[in-house]
């Protein structure tokens, strides 16, 4: 069997996600990675047959996307050109996680895919949305990358189709303890203004993990690191808890391993702020932006001792095993 597996590569869940999942695929047949996006740190361990540029957004410094910069590296022609060149006839199957070039190339051309993504879990009406509905936001989800069946992750099953989020077999083997310090990814805020506010925290520790800078360094009780995988789960599987944006596989991990976490979705991003609403079901502080209020929404949070009990059972090879069986052209 042959498989084409495309990736988002905007943002590190994706990828991260990934590394699980390949392996298991890789049990079936001959597996093909495709990866478009240009905002992700993290690497897969095996090689890419496709690299694309895709349809990214870049993260801002105050709590959003920079639409200029988003613009700038827009390029539908090579977008265009991408999606023409993917030989999609020689695939038995095809799997997408909310990767666009692959999933529009298969709906221009009537070959059948699958999303195996968290995106994926909005095609529900009984995933949660915000009461003040973004229908472009909601279009912009469905249409990004269209797929014929759907394999959907989520912090609850909201529906039939919808899973408990993927925990990578490193972070269910990892040994945790409780050192004192908070892990910090916050990519849509700048380091200065991270320093602002976590710094006035005297007795308190952050490792902060940063996409702008490619030496650590410390400055008082905030230490800055750059972005990677193994220094993270360290840095996660030691802290007494996460502060983070509105992503979906972070704050799922964190969870996990029983750490305490603190959501700050981006602004005017949709998904994180359903993400936010989604986990503040379950009991996770949710903060709109690091403004003057910030600094007593931290303090709460700091000196909460609460921890939210999740049960995110370990069934990725079933939920693969299952997706190939029905999948899978003959």
């Amino acid at each position: 069997m042959k498989i084409l597996f495309g990736i988002q590569g905007t943002g590190n869940g994706h990828i991260s996600r990934a590394r699980e999942i390949v392996p298991l695929l890789q049990q079936y047949g001959e597996v093909d990675l495709l990866v478009s996006g240009t905002e992700a740190e993290v690497s897969l361990s095996q090689p890419l047959k496709y690299r694309f540029h895709g349809v990214s957004f870049v993260f801002g410094t105050n709590g959003g996307v920079d639409n200029w910069a988003t613009w700038k590296i827009m390029n539908l022609r090579q977008f265009q050109r991408d999606l023409r060149s993917l030989p999609l006839k020689q695939y038995d199957l095809i799997i997408n996680d909310f990767e666009p070039v692959s999933a529009w190339a298969c709906k221009l051309r009537g070959v059948p895919s699958v999303s195996l993504s968290h995106q994926c879990s909005f095609v529900s009406p009984n995933t949660p949305r915000p009461e003040k509905k973004d229908p472009f936001a909601q279009w912009l989800l469905k249409n990004y990358s269209p797929t014929t069946y759907h394999v959907g992750f989520h912090f609850e099953r909201y529906d039939t189709f919808i899973n408990t989020p993927v925990i990578r077999s490193e972070i269910r083997q990892m040994e945790t303890s409780d050192l004192g310090h908070y892990t910090v990814y916050l990519p849509a805020y700048d380091d200065k203004t991270l320093l602002k506010y976590l710094g006035a925290q005297k007795d308190v520790k952050w490792q902060v993990f940063s996409k702008r800078q490619k030496q650590a360094y410390q400055s008082g009780n905030v230490e800055i690191f750059p972005v990677n995988n193994e220094a993270f789960n360290k840095s996660l599987a030691s802290c007494t808890g996460l502060l983070t944006g509105g992503g979906f596989e972070g704050p799922a991990e964190a969870l996990f391993l029983k750490k305490k976490v603190m959501m700050i979705p981006m602004k005017g991003q949709y998904e994180q702020q359903c993400n936010a609403l989604s986990a503040s079901k379950l009991g996770v502080p949710v903060v709109s932006e690091i403004n003057d209020k910030f600094t007593g929404h931290l303090n709460n949070w700091v000196n909460d001792s609460k921890k939210i009990v999740v049960d995110f059972p370990d069934e990725t090879a079933a939920i693969v095993d299952n997706l190939v069986k029905q999948y899978a052209r003959a």
